[in-house]
This record gives C-alpha cells, structure tokens and sequence, in this order.
C-alpha cells in the first residue's frame, strides 16, 4: 500500500491551451444535437491532440437542417474562443439516409404510412404493399424516403427495429434512433455467468469495517460504499478519515476480453425510467459486482484523511475484500441525521454522525475554492404496469445526495493525485472554462433579470454569486440551468486542464466502474501503478487514452441526449388528450419565433409559435425579450405565464402551447 500526502496543495484550474486552427475549408461531419437540437459538428479529419473543436452552423443557413451523420464541404470562421462557425457550400448527403419511424398499417391491410420519430420531420411517409410484409401495426422501422408520383412522399422500409403489438416505448425510440448498443456476445455473457467470488487470500481484509451503501429507493446495482470516523491522530485536531469502497470491476473485466470489448463498446449504462441498457451483464452488474449487503465482495477501497476545512492530508488505495453492513436509501439516511433511527439496521450508532461530520468538513472545502454549486430540478417519471405515465413528480435533493458527491468527489480527487504523482496514465475528468459565446448567450439571457454577466469568467465562484442572487425566486430554476447551458462539455481525457466547475485541479473518475468505463480504466491504471495488479500487462489497457476519450465522451453525451429525449417523450406522452388544459409555466428562452417555456409542476418544455401569442405583432428586443407592437406587451426569460396545451406528440415528444395570460405591460419611460 502507498500513502500519497496532499498537504499545502492548492485547488484551482490552470489556464487552458488553445485548441489550434484548421483549414478556411473543410469537411465537417455533423457529430451530435445540443440541448437546443441545433446541430454541432467535427472535422472528419483530427489527428492531434488537442480536443476536437465545435463547430456550429451559421444560423443563416436555409433549411432542411442537416442530422447526425450528415457530411459537408463547409467555409470555416474562428470564434475566438476555440470554437468555429461553419457555412455550408456543398452537401454530399448523409452518412445515414434513413429515417426511423412508427408503421401504421391501412385499414384494408394492403398498405400503410410511417410517421417519423424526430420532431424535425414532420411528414408522413406512405409504404409500398411489397415493402410492408409482414410488418405488424404499431412496429418501429427505419424506412428510406423517396420521391413518389405527383410528389406525393413515399417511403421503403429497409428494416423493422421493433416489432408492434403495442405502443412503442421512447426508451426503444432513442434506443435505435441513437444506435445504443442492446445485445452482449455470447462470450461475454458466458463470461459473466461463469464469474465467481474474488479469492480473500491477497487482499486487504475490511469485512469488520461497517461500509454500507447509500443509493435511490429504486437502485439495482451498488457500486460504492462509505464509512467515516473521527481522526485519531492527535495533530490533525477536527479531522476526519473515510473510506470509499468501489466494485473491483477489473477482477472480472479484463483487457481484450470480451466483457471488455462490450463495456468498452458501450461506454456506460443508459438508465431509462422502463429499463437499464447495463455497460456489464446482469450476473456482475447485479450480482458479483455489486456491494449487496451482508456479501463478501472484491473492491478497490480509498483511505482518505481530511483535516477540520476538508482539505485532503494524505490517501492510499488498497485491493480488499468487504462486506456491507447495510443498504441504506438517501431517505433513510436523512431521517437519521434528523434523529428518527435506522430501523434496526446492523449500523453503529455513531456512524450517521461521522459521516455527517466528515460532509461538513468536505463542505467547507467546495465553498473555499469556490465550487459550482447548480441545483438543477430533476424529475421521476412514474409508469404503471401497462408502461403508461402514472405521474412526474420533481426529485427532491437531500443533504444525504450532497453527502454522497461530496464522498466520491475526494475519492476522484485523490486518484487522479495519486496518478499524477506516479507519473501513470489517467483518463482525467476535464472541464473547461466557457467559451466567450456561451457567456455571450448567458448574458443576453439574463439581461431581462437585471443580472450582469462578465465577458470573461476564469472563476466559477463568479457564477455562484448570481445563483445565490436568485435562490428562493421563481427564477432560480431558469438561471441554474441557463448556468449549466452555458458550461463546456465535461469530457474524459489525457490531457488535464484541471475542473472548472469544481474548482479542481486535478480529478478523474473512479467512484462507478459498474456503469462507466472511464472509471475502469482509472482501476487499471492505479491497480498497475500500485503494484496491486496479478496481471502487468494490464498496462497495455491505458494506452492509446486520446481516443478512448473521444469515444467515451461520445457514448456520454449519446446517453444524456437518449435520458433527455425519453422524458420529452414520457412529458408529452402525459399531457396527450388534455388539449386546452392550462399550465404554470416560466419561460425559458426567447426567439425570434416564439417562446421556449417550461411547466412549474413537471418541467416538461414546450414551445409556443409567434402565432399563438396573441392577437398582433411582436418584435425580438435586445435586452428586453418580445415586445408587442400595439400593447407593449412583453415576454421574457423568467416571467412566469399560463399556458394552454394547443399539441402534445408522445411519439416526436413535442409540445405546443398558447399564452392565456400572465402577460405584462412595457414600462414607460419619461415624465408623468
């Protein structure tokens, strides 16, 4: 075991490095859609090392907008924040010319239309008799279109993705509409049911320490557990040491294996309100890998010492074997703190206090570097049997959920230290400082509020003043997640640039190997740096970091848009057959076309056309928001409005809404 000592380091974020150029003109492929669904790109051609640039398309440009896959010989200008805005000169088509649909076949049975999935296309597509044998009602397909007589769209069907018989499920939608891998090699699941227990004789014995887990009410697999106790050492007064433990996920997922090969095809788990697309079969991701309690299971634990402020004094990993105590939910968690017991759980009495003390100490370390805090709402999506939405319901944040980030933050701290001490590879967690752009964009946003925006923010305490600004305000749900939008993209590798919303320095991903490939290779590489791997060629499995961290940052981001896009699903799938019921909303973005609004009660957005704003004309003011001609009647981000459903489409997930009132008048300016 070696003990690393992070005494007197300083958290921060050193400056980032230019990303470089590239040529005026180019070929740019359109790689995904932001939270917007406007379309960002790559070159096709990337072979150094620096991270692949944004490119983003010239609003200017005529429709039809192009979609993942589509590639194009584009005129390149820099944004001068390492970013590029692309004007198109030629298409060369896509790189996937078929659409994927819904099948609904004709009352005769001979024929039927396709109704395609993405909001973008609207028309349906009419199926050839030869092209729809054998297809069921109701079947997901993906179709190629085609011109048919009189213009009239027509479409073949090339592939049936899903039979019918019933509704399809969003989560199949984004499932094949994004190309998630489903279905493990018979190898690597004959793998994984093979798997037996790890051996106890070699490793660091923790069953007699009381870990418990900590997770949702409604988790499957338990990935880490904790335990905290006062520090004994007599001159670290107030400290505290802790202990994370992680599922030795690398005992069972070695390289080149085919477990490896599907987890690293995967990236990471996808987790849907219906099913879990697991990175690792059920037998580990359920079963050996997962900190059940009362188990023996195999882990790779950090020992971590904190002073009274939570600053990290030293840590060490070790390969051990554990057994926890308990299974504890964030709920139960908190009841304790607040004094209600544990129900008789097999928990010492003091532990509850200890981890809370520890949490303390970690708090004060975040607020001293000045950590993003963002309290974004989030939303449960709650289906009956027949896979209808039941209710959505907002997911209330405890201090046990903060507890536990806090946990795993020092844990990822002090990997990444001890790697980087080491001299060892490591896929780093990065994160960027924002681009000029996106401050840009935020000010713009936040204008009509009254709240500034720096042109250049190098701290992210700076954005945690205007969050504190807001809190308890209608608006503070609005100005956290226009914060969030305005962040870089959190990407895996190499190269570290340090963490800017966390204010780190240094930080790497090790907390959740079950469902994160990033953190496996994280084990790996500590595993082989620490001398704690049977197997020295495990090193092999760390190289080549650059385009695994492409890749993985590819499968994350795929991820959170396929979550993102089944709750759009799920939202509208709730609010079809209300036509003309009203809502609390506030709006969330203003356009030229329209408003961007999101209800109070479930968060479901949707948007509302100019058309349906009212009786007469607005017009975009820079600062203000829409402004009626005739009234002065203005709409802005963060005024909160009623709104009435005019469309709700569960199939495409979007929703239309109409202003009922919530309207309020310009302010004149001059003397009475």
């Amino acid at each position: 075991m070696r003990r690393h000592s992070s005494t007197n380091r300083r958290s921060g974020n050193p400056r980032s490095e230019g990303r470089g150029g590239l040529p005026p003109v180019t070929v740019i492929e359109i790689d995904r859609l932001d939270e917007d669904g406007e379309p960002i790109a790559r070159p096709v051609k990337w072979d150094r090392r620096d991270p692949v640039p944004v490119i983003r398309l010239d609003p200017r440009e005529p429709p039809p907008a192009p979609g993942v896959g589509d590639r194009m010989l584009a005129r390149l200008s820099p944004d001068g924040d390492g970013s590029f805005t692309a004007r198109i000169i030629r298409r060369f088509g896509t790189a996937r010319d078929r659409l994927l649909g819904v099948f609904e076949r004709s009352p005769d049975g001979r024929t039927g239309l396709v109704r395609p999935v993405e909001r973008r296309h609207r028309t349906e597509y009419a199926v050839a008799p030869n092209s729809a044998a054998g297809i069921r009602d109701g079947a997901l397909v993906w179709i190629e279109p085609a011109a048919g007589r009189q213009g009239r769209p027509e479409a073949r069907i090339v592939e049936c993705a899903a039979s019918g018989g019933g509704p399809v499920p969003p989560s199949l939608i984004e499932i094949h509409a994004r190309g998630i891998p489903t279905e493990f090699s018979a190898a690597a699941l004959a793998a994984a049911a093979a798997a037996t227990p790890v051996p106890v004789d070699g490793r660091t014995d923790l069953r007699a320490l009381p870990l418990v887990t900590i997770d949702g009410s409604d988790a499957r697999d338990f990935d880490d557990a904790v335990w905290a106790a006062p520090d004994d050492d007599s001159d670290n007064p107030g400290g505290w040491r802790i202990v994370v433990a992680i599922a030795d996920v690398g005992w069972y997922v070695r390289p080149g294996s085919a477990l490896d090969a599907s987890a690293r095809e995967r990236g990471n788990s996808v987790y849907f309100p219906d099913r879990v697309v697991p990175m690792l079969p059920e037998a580990l991701s359920n079963g050996l890998c997962s900190l059940v309690p009362g188990e023996d299971r195999g882990c790779v634990a950090a020992d971590i010492r904190i002073d009274a402020e939570g600053r990290l004094l030293d840590h060490a990993f070790r390969r051990a074997v554990m057994r926890s105590a308990a299974r504890l939910t964030y709920e139960q968690v908190d009841a304790a703190q607040r004094g209600e017991g544990l129900a008789g759980l097999p928990v010492p009495e003091d532990l509850i206090a200890s981890l809370y003390g520890a949490f303390g100490a970690l708090l004060k370390a975040r607020d001293a570097r000045g950590a993003l805090d963002l309290d974004v709402p989030g939303f449960r999506v709650g289906l009956d049997g027949d896979g209808n939405v039941r209710e959505i319901v907002p997911e209330v944040r405890l201090d046990s959920h903060r507890l536990i980030e806090e946990f795993m933050i020092a844990a990822n701290v002090a990997a990444a230290e001890t790697l980087d001490s080491l001299r060892a590879p490591c896929m780093y967690r990065v994160h960027d400082q924002p681009s000029k752009g996106k401050l840009e964009e935020l000010a713009r946003m936040l204008r009509p509020l009254g709240i500034g925006v720096a042109r250049q923010v190098r701290r992210p305490h700076v954005f945690q003043h205007i969050l504190d600004r807001v809190a308890g305000t209608p608006a503070a749900p609005l100005v956290n997640m226009a914060i969030l939008r305005s962040q870089s993209q959190a990407e895996y590798g190499p190269r570290n640039i340090g963490h800017f919303g966390l204010g780190l320095r240094r930080y790497a991903h090790f907390t959740s190997p079950i469902r994160r490939y990033a953190d496996l290779v994280v084990h790996r590489s500590l595993l082989c740096a620490l001398d704690l791997d049977d197997e020295p060629e495990a090193s092999g499995a760390v190289s080549r970091l650059d385009e695994l961290g492409r890749h993985l940052s590819m499968t994350e981001r795929r991820a959170a848009d396929a979550e993102r896009g089944v709750a759009d699903r799920y939202a509208a799938m709730h609010m079809e057959g209300r036509g003309l019921a009203e809502f609390a909303a506030v709006v969330s973005g203003v356009h030229r076309a329209g408003l961007f609004v999101a209800l109070e009660r479930t968060g479901a957005s949707g948007f509302v056309p100019m058309s349906m704003l009212g009786d007469e004309r607005f017009d975009m003011v820079e600062g203000e928001g829409l402004v009626g001609r005739r009234t002065g009647v203005v709409h802005a981000v963060g005024d909160r409005i009623a709104v009435r459903l005019e469309e709700a489409n569960g199939l495409t997930g979007s929703v239309v809404f109409s202003v009922s009132d919530g309207r309020r008048r310009k302010r004149k300016t001059g003397s009475a």
